[in-house]
């Protein structure tokens, strides 16, 4: 037998589905079983996707390029693939899948793209705007619990917002890096109090290839008034979530499905002196919103 027939002899891949069967087969020496099992799950998925859709080549080099140009628009100040990930529901299905919690505890949600370490740590009821930008000024307040409502003394409550415009400190070159950002702790009845502005709906950033498939979608880039949070406290499982204004447009349809009941809070309007603008020294117009957090106990 020529070494040519001996070439040809052996039966290649030449239908989709057996090239599908042969990446799958490369795959099985994979000494770390976890990345296997990722990576061959991966393969079927995309196949039986390009198969479902009959994707043309032309299709998938604008699906080359739109990644590309996602790479491209991330910098140390934004993460467009956070951005992808978050608006396409992503986001939100792995923290569900992350971040399962016992019943009664704080329902988590998603991280987004706009936390920075290095916020200030404020005393009780300190002010997390370091520039005036209007807005209606917000008191915040309640408490971190456990599952049987004992409180957690010197939780840790790192919260951070976008200003009064929409805006996150990271999207405003005027601003410094720490406006509209804040880290608390409980007292010895784990009660916590942050200063800020009433939250507002804001577009996410839609300047980039995220932005392009949305309108090409006819989707809302919006998102409901929310304000962020990172509690947490040793000993307990910390709580990445947000709690929303029950006032607010889009909480029916957050460009990045992150809205759930449980973190619907009511942003009460006070417009004239009364027992709230005494007990915490702010002269109306002003709101408050008291929402209490609880933990789980880090499980082993």
């Amino acid at each position: 037998m020529s070494t040519l027939s001996a070439v040809i002899e052996k039966v290649r891949p030449t239908t989709e589905d057996d090239i599908t069967a042969e990446v799958l087969r490369r795959f099985e020496n994979t000494t770390d079983p976890r990345l296997r099992e990722i990576m061959q799950s991966l393969v079927r998925h995309v196949h039986a996707f390009i198969k479902d859709v009959q994707l043309s080549e032309k299709e998938w080099w604008r699906g080359i390029d739109f990644l590309t140009k996602t790479g491209q628009k991330c910098d140390a100040e934004r993460q467009e693939f956070i951005l992808l990930s978050d608006v396409l529901g992503v986001s939100m299905v792995t923290d569900l899948i992350g971040n399962r919690k016992p019943a009664g505890a704080t329902e988590s949600t998603v991280f987004g793209p706009f936390h920075r370490h290095g916020a200030p740590e404020l005393p009780p009821g300190g002010d997390m705007r370091s520039v005036e930008r209007g807005g209606i000024t917000a008191m915040i307040s309640g408490r971190v619990l456990d599952l049987q409502g004992h409180p957690i003394a010197n939780a840790l409550l790192d919260v951070w917002q976008a200003a009064p415009d929409g805006l996150y400190d990271v999207q405003d070159t005027t601003l410094d890096k720490t406006n509209m950002r804040g880290k608390y702790r409980t007292d010895a009845q784990g009660r916590y109090l942050v200063k800020s502005t009433r939250p507002v709906p804001y577009m996410i950033q839609s300047d980039g290839p995220v932005g392009q498939m949305l309108r090409a979608a006819n989707r809302s880039p919006w998102r409901p008034a929310h304000v962020h949070f990172v509690v947490s406290a040793d000993g307990y499982s910390p709580v990445t979530t947000h709690i929303f204004d029950a006032g607010s447009q889009y909480l029916n349809d957050d460009a990045v499905f992150g809205v759930k009941n449980s973190l619907i809070v009511d942003f009460v309007a006070h417009n004239t002196a009364d027992e709230a603008s005494r007990q915490f020294g702010v002269a109306p117009p002003f709101v408050t919103a008291e929402y209490d957090f609880v933990l789980a106990p880090l499980t082993k």
